[in-house]
């Protein structure tokens, strides 16, 4: 079992893993001559990544897109997060790939729109991160300047490995897990999927 692994042999075989998606691969290639502050590429193209490795699947099966966060929050406007995601389509035109790339520090600017419930202000990309509606989603990877691998997974990488979905009821409401899991659940049924816990916030 790989998540019962120690956590640094864990690491290893995360990124053995993840290497094995050429697409992946190469938009964290790519992201890194962007130049971004405080980048992940981050979400479900990490954790499916795995699921699809772990079940025999080809590496990029059921990934939808592939999410770019940063981090800039010198200039909250529309037109310089726009200047960058039309950068990025440049960058990524050849891939043939949904490459989505966002500033996590305008984020609750339209988050409550969009969801229903207000967003504080985030102070990170990390803290975006933490976020998500499942904990399995809390993950980020990068390529630093030397081209070793940052990766960011505060609960871990067990559940990942475990092929595991626990909700994290901090922000998203419960119809964003049920839906995501909904569909999860359909691409990969060997998944288990915990249950929104009693008493959370709906």
């Amino acid at each position: 079992m790989l998540g019962r692994l120690p956590l640094a042999e864990q690491l290893d075989v995360f990124r053995s893993v993840l290497g094995r998606n050429e697409v992946l691969t190469e938009v964290m290639a790519r992201t890194a001559t962007l130049g971004l502050p405080g980048w992940y590429v981050t979400a479900g193209c990490l954790f499916q990544t795995v699921w699809n490795v772990a079940t025999g699947r080809p590496p990029t099966q059921g990934i939808r897109d592939y999410d770019v966060f940063y981090f800039d929050d010198t200039d909250l406007s529309w037109q310089a997060e726009d200047a960058v995601i039309k950068t990025g389509q440049e960058v990524f035109d050849d891939l043939r790939a949904e490459v989505e790339i966002r500033n996590e520090a305008r984020v609750h600017l339209w988050y409550e729109r969009k969801f229903g419930v207000p967003c504080p202000p985030y102070d990170s990309t990390e803290a975006a991160i933490d976020r998500f509606a499942a904990t399995t989603c809390c993950l980020g990877v990068r390529l630093e300047p030397d081209r070793g691998w940052r990766v960011y997974a505060p609960h871990g990488l067990s559940d990942v490995f475990n092929l595991v979905v626990r909700p994290n009821p901090v922000l998203a409401p419960r119809a964003v897990y049920d839906a995501k899991t909904a569909r999860w659940k359909e691409e990969w049924p060997e998944l288990t999927v915990l249950p929104w816990p009693a008493g959370a916030p709906e």
